[in-house]
């Protein structure tokens, strides 16, 4: 991967991006960590691309409610029965946990109590970035990070920009926790992969006025229910053209309006951001480079540390 990488770091970030992270935290405590965890996100990505498409959303939802602290892989317990992942935004929805347990299950076979769960998020998200995009979006993923023990469905809703955002809802939601505008759009470009339930879209793009261009609106009603119930919620591809691939189909996508959600068509709703989506329309090494920027900065977001945080023995419960 090396040879290849487009390497990242905290040293190309901020000073204080990085909360305290490092590249190869765990290279004394438990060696081959971040190998084990590749192993089992590449057997996952093999068997079903989407899954990848998953464990990069699940970095996005865990670093935006709570800091990467993976709050988001908590299960419903008598004591906090309404954890994140039974928030909206991440029910049904949001794939990627069983990876997340086979990659935590192989190092603690390893190195039992070492590697946070936390950790283990990034570095799938790290991995599944690398795989989607045929190698060419790779970067070291500092690692550092404690679990946290809080986890509450409601504040997915606080913290997480919807589908059907705004262009001034997107920037400030970034900006609260620490990201540019040019970081959200970037990151935008991961829509270039996964899959979308239909109710996210079918409202605001199908069932009013909206610029979906007419090919993709009437693809989408044929596979979409007027209406989409809890029983009758189908997925389509976000991306129709590279459905399986990272890389900044997206721009191309959303400049031909044929994109899914309300807040993908936004991007192009103000003259900065609409420069920075024909850039990366335009540029792909450029927008793989910052995609890369961008992911080892989201990672970072408020992370626990020393005496608010623990390595929890299973991903889905805390200590």
């Amino acid at each position: 991967m090396a040879n290849l990488a487009i390497l990242v770091s905290c040293a190309l970030l901020l000073a204080t991006a990085c909360q305290g992270l490092q590249v190869g935290y765990y290279q004394k405590s438990c060696p081959n960590a971040e190998a084990l965890v590749r192993a089992q996100v590449k057997k996952a990505v093999r068997a079903d691309s989407g899954s990848g498409a998953g464990l990069i959303r699940m970095l996005f939802h865990d670093c935006f409610v709570e800091g990467c602290d993976a709050s988001v892989l908590l299960d419903p317990t008598t004591a906090n029965p309404q954890p994140e992942k039974l928030g909206a935004p991440n029910n049904p929805s949001l794939r990627g946990y069983e990876v997340i347990d086979a990659a935590k299950g192989a190092v603690e076979r390893a190195c039992p109590g070492v590697v946070s769960c936390a950790d283990i998020v990034a570095f799938a998200a790290r991995d599944a970035s690398y795989l989607l995009s045929d190698a060419r979006v790779s970067f070291h993923v500092p690692a550092g990070r404690l679990d946290g023990r809080r986890s509450v469905a409601n504040d997915t809703l606080l913290f997480l920009p919807g589908p059907s955002s705004n262009l001034s809802t997107l920037v400030s939601g970034f900006a609260a926790k620490g990201m540019s505008t040019e970081d959200m759009v970037v990151l935008s470009g991961a829509h270039s992969i996964g899959r979308s339930h239909c109710s996210s879209f079918v409202q605001d793009r199908l069932a009013s006025q909206s610029d979906i261009s007419v090919p993709l609106a009437s693809l989408l009603r044929r596979r979409c229910p007027a209406s989409p119930t809890t029983g009758n919620d189908p997925t389509v591809v976000q991306d129709f053209v590279t459905p399986r691939k990272l890389d900044n189909q997206f721009y191309r996508n959303a400049l031909a309006r044929r994109v899914l959600f309300t807040s993908d068509a936004a991007l192009l709703t103000a003259p900065a951001t609409g420069r920075m989506v024909r850039a990366n329309a335009r540029f792909p090494a450029s927008w793989e480079k910052k995609f890369a920027r961008a992911m080892v900065k989201m990672a970072a977001i408020d992370v626990k540390g020393n005496g608010v945080g623990e390595v929890r023995k299973n991903c889905r419960f805390v200590n």
